[in-house]
């Protein structure tokens, strides 16, 4: 199980990192075309939207690799599955699929719940 967890993390990880960084680096202008939501976003709340994601992806390694405060890696992955919730109800007020974030938030759900009951 942990072998599992630590992949589910190092997937998320990742992954929020990749998509966060692009949210942090692109003019919103530049990431509209590839994500339609972003043309109606303010371009400080794309950038919130990217530091959120770059954030839950240090939080969802460290705390549980370092030993440090482990508590904060199923926070972390709780507070991932709430920016999935919303990234969900995006896709569907688009008409497009919801299940790319909605397969992240049940990876999130999975290392919340897994560590939570390993810590």
């Amino acid at each position: 199980m942990n072998t599992a967890l630590w992949i589910a993390q190092c997937v998320l990880a990742l992954g929020m990192l990749a998509t966060g960084s692009l949210k942090l680096v692109i003019p919103r202008d530049k990431l509209a075309p590839r994500m339609k939501w972003a043309a109606t976003w303010e371009p400080g709340r794309v950038k919130l939207l990217g530091v959120a994601e770059v954030t839950g992806a240090i939080g969802i390694v460290v705390p549980w690799a370092t030993g440090i405060a482990p508590l904060l890696t199923p926070v972390a992955a709780c507070c991932l599955l709430v920016l999935m919730g919303g990234a969900v109800k995006t896709h569907l007020d688009l008409k497009e699929s919801p299940a790319p974030p909605a397969i992240v938030g049940a990876l999130c759900l999975f290392v919340a719940f897994g560590r939570l009951g390993a810590s």
